[in-house]
């Protein structure tokens, strides 16, 4: 959990010296016309979809974060790669989760012009990267040689 940590306060800064430092719509280049910090507030999830539905966002991060410590605290066979990539979604969502509590939407600043069209955060890296990569450790250790699938009973 201590990736979990991690995670949750790099967002928390990132998003706080956003807040504190721009109004909403404004917009800095740091790259013309590749890279900008331009602050938004996301009502919706990843990408923009779902808007205006926060209270279904705040019920589905609880039971994701409380799936997630039961299967780093209480998964025997667990491998180390997998809690750690566990808690990198934890602290993701629990940073926009918290975003959603303070603000009623999620802070979001990361601005990739020309190469990606969505406004987002460190906290949705880290939910969608700790998760793609989550799901693929999990493809790659079903595919291990001397791994025996159960057989159906008949």
């Amino acid at each position: 959990m201590i990736c979990a940590a991690g995670i949750y306060a790099a967002d928390r800064v990132s998003k706080m010296s956003i807040v504190s430092s721009l109004s909403v719509g404004e917009s800095i280049p740091v790259i013309p016309g590749f890279f900008h910090l331009t602050f938004i507030y996301n009502t919706g999830a990843s990408f923009g979809m779902l808007q205006d539905k926060g209270v279904f966002f705040i019920i589905i991060n609880s039971l994701i974060l409380i799936g997630i410590c039961w299967a780093v605290f209480f998964r025997k066979e667990m491998t180390t790669a997998g809690r750690i990539l566990l808690g990198v979604v934890a602290g993701g969502a629990l940073g926009n989760m918290t975003d959603r509590l303070c603000y009623g939407a999620v802070v979001d600043f990361l601005d990739f012009r020309g190469i990606w069209p969505y406004i987002f955060n460190i906290a949705d890296m880290a939910v969608i990267c700790g998760g793609f990569l989550f799901a693929l450790l999990i493809i790659l250790a079903d595919r291990k040689p001397g791994k025996e699938k159960a057989k159906p009973k008949h």
